[in-house]
């Protein structure tokens, strides 16, 4: 898996979260091609000092989030100020974006559901970096 290589994914394994959302009112008038285009645009808005400092790492479209919770996405993953020499081999990090809950929450309006899927992107890339959700908070990012 790479960086780039969008995979979809029929379903996911419960993991613990971050980014949450209601499950009523689905509208699923998003084309999922589209979701996609507007996911790799997220990540091609990374400056490419970033860009190029992300290792090891698959970003993939799961159509739900696990059963019972409420997560727009969700990163996977040893983040890079954790990483050592114990780490050769490991399997990609993971950051899954969910694009059900995003479209029902966002699906009404293509502009705000563009913005929140780079929110969501960003957010979780920044976890692959290391940064917690305390931090994401008081940059005023979360």
């Amino acid at each position: 898996m790479s960086l780039f290589g969008l995979e979809r994914l029929e379903s996911a394994s419960s993991f613990r979260g971050t980014s949450e959302v209601s499950q009523a009112g689905y509208r699923g008038n998003v084309d999922e091609r589209q979701f996609e285009l507007c996911v790799q645009a997220a990540v091609d808005s990374l400056p490419d000092e970033l860009r190029s400092r992300m290792s090891n790492v698959a970003i993939v479209i799961d159509d739900d989030a696990p059963s019972g919770s409420r997560l727009l996405g969700l990163y996977q993953g040893i983040p890079l100020t954790r990483r050592s020499s114990w780490y050769a081999g490991a399997l990609p990090d993971r950051i899954t974006i969910y694009r059900r809950p995003l479209e029902r929450l966002y699906g009404d309006d293509e502009t705000r559901l563009r913005a929140e899927i780079r929110r969501v992107v960003l957010h979780e890339i920044a976890h692959h970096f290391g940064i917690s959700d305390e931090r994401l908070v008081e940059l005023d990012r979360y």
